[in-house]
């Protein structure tokens, strides 16, 4: 029985050693996933102030036709794979809506409210979206507008509007902030904000874009190369099913990227040249395929 009982006590510390490591490895993992998404949060802010559109941020866009059923791309280099809503009611402090056994949602600054107006709205265009990102980082207002969209979320569980933005307001406070620990944790918050917004609509173009360009900064040793460009050729898909919109250039310039880093330079110009198809004029799109530009190397694989 002594050697029985020895034995087993070596094989309970032999497993608790191993469980140290699995957790060791799990969050250095995390803590080089944060670091690349701050590096790309960076890089992504520059090229925003190069190509934000100077749209005011509450302009008014028509909404184009989506056929919620699109046929599957014809392209053999391009494998296949809601409506606008209202603005949820401000509650005046003090107050609660019947049934409602949770405190009242104070009412919101016109910024907060009105960035997040746009933020939400599937008529908004990728530029004003931008504008509305920044004026709420500049304004000091970002906390307050993800406090916001997370109550909004829970409070319109079926709308994939508002995880689709909550997850981008993740990025920009990971983008905003210093500690590398807590960048991690908004880094995997978004992830998960933006699968919940996948999960209720498969065809959401922000959700899925934001997702595969932050997990392309993923550090190498997670694996998730293959899994951004099967984000980007449904991004692919879908887009090309509908009326074209200016930032659909980014998913070719993301797909042609990712293939670059997995040295697939074929692919790479092959998607760049089908982006430029749709969009002749795309300085990013040129520069790459004329190799003065080259794709970012420190990413998945």
């Amino acid at each position: 029985m002594n050697r029985l009982g020895k034995r087993a006590a070596k094989l309970k510390n032999k497993n608790r050693r191993k469980r140290i490591m699995k957790t060791t490895l799990a969050i250095t993992l995390m803590v080089c996933a944060a670091m690349f998404t701050a590096f790309f949060l960076g890089k992504q802010a520059k090229q925003r102030e190069m190509r934000t559109e100077s749209v005011p941020a509450t302009e008014a866009v028509e909404a184009p036709a989506v056929d919620p059923y699109p046929e599957p791309s014809s392209n053999s280099a391009f494998p296949a794979a809601k409506p606008a809503h209202p603005d949820a009611p401000n509650i005046e402090p003090g107050t609660r809506a019947v049934g409602e056994a949770t405190p009242a949602r104070p009412v919101l600054p016109p910024l907060v409210n009105q960035s997040i107006q746009t933020l939400t709205s599937p008529q908004a265009t990728f530029g004003q979206k931008q504008v509305a990102w920044q004026q709420l980082r500049v304004s000091g207002k970002l906390d307050q507008a993800i406090s916001e969209l997370e109550q909004s979320a829970v409070a319109q569980p079926n709308l994939a509007e508002y995880p689709a933005t909550l997850g981008q307001g993740y990025l920009q406070k990971a983008g905003s902030i210093q500690d590398v620990r807590e960048q991690g944790i908004l880094g995997m918050k978004a992830d998960q904000s933006f699968d919940a917004a996948l999960a209720l609509d498969p065809t959401s173009w922000d959700a899925r874009f934001w997702k595969a360009t932050a997990m392309s900064y993923w550090p190498a040793q997670l694996g998730k190369g293959t899994e951004v460009i099967e984000h980007c050729l449904e991004l692919v898909r879908v887009q090309e099913s509908r009326p074209s919109q200016p930032q659909f250039a980014q998913s070719y310039l993301l797909l042609g990227d990712q293939y670059q880093r997995m040295d697939q330079a074929d692919y790479a110009r092959q998607s760049w040249q089908r982006g430029l198809t749709f969009f002749p004029d795309d300085a990013q799109l040129q520069a790459r395929l004329s190799g003065n530009q080259k794709a970012p190397q420190t990413a998945a694989r």
